[in-house]
Formats: structure tokens, C-alpha cells, sequence
């Protein structure tokens, strides 16, 4: 599986220096039908595909801090997860993984910040490296086995009086994983090559009051087509899908809900559930 970078509400919002902040977070997807090239049923072998479940449940910690880098905002973090996969339905006799997920890296700068008319320009870098629960005899892991980088750039800024919208484009590249058996359909392991993979996410954001601010996000992700011991699948990702935000600044710190789902998808298993309950502390 290949994930592309969202943001919440006010991402690209440039924070004020000098502040740690501590986040958890609580995710939860679930992925269904098995689509190649855009039809249903034709991968086999078919017992394993006539009613697929996908079921991942994580907690992730994060641990940031903003700054100033010269004269422009910054902030860098490093996250780590601990979670389960677990195949169900029809590829229910595949085994689970439980453990530590990848850890994530991540550093964003603001070479443009304007409070007040409410415009944003960041540019982020993130690397997530192969640290999590990895085996190559099976088919469902918390940890893809391979480095990935990615370069992100959001634009933000007000469209009313209390509304804002966002846009952002980042790109995804991956490091091999030369140890990949069940989850590339080998008996021995082989090697897995990934092309780049590209995500814009856009969509309105509105600030109801001091407490309350909600979103929606539209997303289209392509790229990503794989290569398994140099046979090209012509797998293309080309993906739709869409998120809804929702936020509340409260004494205890910054809680957020996200609630998505895929709207159409042309390979790969279809999300059709991801849930995400956030915790913010500044200190």
C-alpha cells in the first residue's frame, strides 16, 4: 500500500516559534474489494478476493517543535506508531501483524507568512524509515520494508471573512524492499521497485468560531506502479477520495476528527473507512 501525506485543517497555518508540542493520535482504516485496473474479480487466485477485509488500527506519537530558521517559520517532528493489521473475510487466513509501525521524520518551513490577510506558503520534507514489523512471509505489515521521502507544498489563504482555502501537492519516492515474498505473490523473496507517487489535496476550511473549525478535503493521488523483479504490473494508482475535518480548542489541548473514505480507485484494495482522533498539547 502506498500513503500519500494529508493535512488537518490550518496545517499550512505557520506556527509561532518556540513551542513543543506533543500529539496523539488514534487511527483506524478499513479496505475492501481488490480492484486492477478498474474492475472487480480478475486477480487471482479469486478465493482470496470475493470478500477482502483490510483492518488497521494504530496509535501514533508525535513529538514537535517550531522554531525560526533565519527569518521563517519552522517546526520539526519525529512520529512513531504502534498498531495491528489484521486480514479478514476471505483473506482471513493470512496472518496479522502486531508492533511498531515506520518512524517519521518531518521538517516544514514558511518562506511566506501573512497573519493578517491570512496566507501561507509552506514547503515540507518528510523520510520515513523501515523501523516498524516486517516479515516476507506475510502479506499484510506495519512496516513497507523501504525508506520513502517525500517534498510537500501547501498554499493557504482567506476566501471570506471566516473561510479559507487550501491546496497542496506532494510527491512520494521509495526506496526497494529486496525482501518481499507473500506480499509480491513470490515462494522466495524478490524485489520491489515503486515509481513516484503524487497527491493534491484541496479544499475549504472554516473557522465557526473562536472554539470550532471544520474542513473538507478533496484528494486525486497517481503514480505508483510497481515493478517485481523487473516485470512491470501496470498498476497504476489513480485514486479519489475525499475527507472531512473537524476541530475543538479546548482546555486540554487541540482535538481533532477525521472521517474519509475512497470515492473511486483504479488498483488496489479500496478504502472504504479512515477514522483519525487527535490529541494537540502545546507546552
Amino acid at each position: 500500500m502506498a500513503w500519500a501525506i494529508d493535512l488537518q485543517p490550518n496545517d499550512i497555518v505557520a506556527p509561532p516559534p518556540d513551542k513543543n508540542l506533543i500529539t496523539i493520535s488514534y487511527f483506524n482504516t478499513e479496505n475492501s474489494t481488490l480492484y486492477k485496473n478498474g474492475s472487480v474479480g480478475t486477480v487471482p487466485p479469486a478465493r482470496l478476493y470475493t470478500n477482502p477485509v483490510i483492518d488497521t488500527q494504530s496509535a501514533i506519537l508525535r513529538g514537535a517543535r517550531t522554531y525560526t530558521l533565519g527569518e521563517l517559520p519552522a517546526v520539526s517532528y519525529i512520529q512513531l506508531p504502534y498498531g495491528t493489521v489484521r486480514p479478514a473475510g476471505s483473506l482471513g487466513g493470512l496472518s496479522s501483524d502486531t508492533g511498531i509501525g515506520d518512524l517519521t521524520i518531518a521538517t516544514a518551513i514558511w518562506p511566506y507568512a501573512d497573519k493578517v490577510n491570512r496566507t501561507y506558503v509552506g514547503i515540507a520534507g518528510y523520510l520515513i524509515s523501515p523501523t516498524g514489523s516486517y516479515s516476507s512471509q506475510r502479506a499484510f505489515n506495519l512496516s513497507e520494508n523501504r525508506f520513502r521521502t517525500d517534498l510537500q507544498i501547501g498554499f493557504q489563504t482567506s476566501i471570506a471573512n471566516s473561510i479559507d482555502g487550501m491546496v497542496a501537492v506532494d510527491t512520494m519516492w521509495f526506496g526497494g524492499n529486496s525482501q518481499c515474498a507473500a506480499a509480491c505473490g513470490t515462494a522466495t523473496n524478490a524485489s520491489l521497485l515503486q515509481k513516484p507517487l503524487t497527491t493534491t489535496q484541496l479544499g475549504p476550511i472554516w473557522r465557526i468560531n473562536q472554539t470550532f473549525t471544520v474542513g473538507a478535503s478533496y484528494f486525486y493521488v497517481a503514480g505508483g506502479a510497481t515493478t517485481i523483479n523487473s516485470r512491470y504490473l501496470n498498476n497504476v494508482v489513480n485514486t479519489q477520495r475525499f475527507l472531512l475535518s473537524s476541530q475543538a480548542h479546548t482546555p486540554i489541548g487541540r482535538i481533532s476528527l477525521q472521517y474519509g473514505r475512497d470515492m473511486e480507485i483504479k488498483n488496489g484494495f479500496i478504502q472504504t473507512r479512515v477514522l483519525a482522533l487527535r490529541l494537540m498539547k502545546d507546552f
